[in-house]
């Protein structure tokens, strides 16, 4: 990954101007997804088939091998973690949304997706404190700026 590109991208995410924001987003997340070019992307995809059409654990074994033989393909991680927390295996999400972490620190995705899982595992502190880390990288979240609001009424 071109470094300078990512940062780049990354200070257009804390930009006022909301089209800058999309597009960086939207360039990060292309970066993430094709990291390991197109075969890589292709097994993403027909996990999502899978997923899509209720097969979850097809999709599973599907992003099982492919974090098996690339086990340095944050994205791959990251995709596994939605599948098991949409099938509310919140402990195996979390699991796996430390790892793309571990792999791709500024994966507000990810971070993201902690503060879910611990929402839904009742740990709202921790919650909140994910959702914060993410609003680090991504200041106009409007989504968690809610969610932390949601969490923080609740304690």
């Amino acid at each position: 990954m071109n470094e300078s590109k990512i940062n780049a991208l990354l200070e257009n995410l804390k930009q006022p101007d909301e089209i800058l924001r999309r597009q960086a987003t939207h360039q990060l997340w292309k970066i993430w997804f094709e990291q390991k070019g197109t075969t890589g992307l292709e097994k993403i995809r027909q996990a999502e088939v899978w997923l899509q059409g209720g097969n979850s654990r097809e999709a599973e074994g599907v992003l099982t091998q492919l974090i098996e033989d690339l086990p340095d393909f944050a994205e791959a991680w990251n995709r596994r973690a939605v599948l098991y927390y949409i099938t509310e295996e919140y402990d195996k999400a979390l699991a796996d949304c430390k790892q793309v972490i571990e792999l791709n620190p500024i994966h507000f995705g990810a971070i993201h997706g902690m503060g879910l899982c611990y929402a839904a595992m009742g740990d709202l502190s921790a919650a909140i404190r994910a959702f914060r880390q993410a609003l680090e990288i991504q200041p106009y979240s409007v989504e968690n700026q809610r969610l932390i609001l949601e969490c923080t009424s609740q304690l």
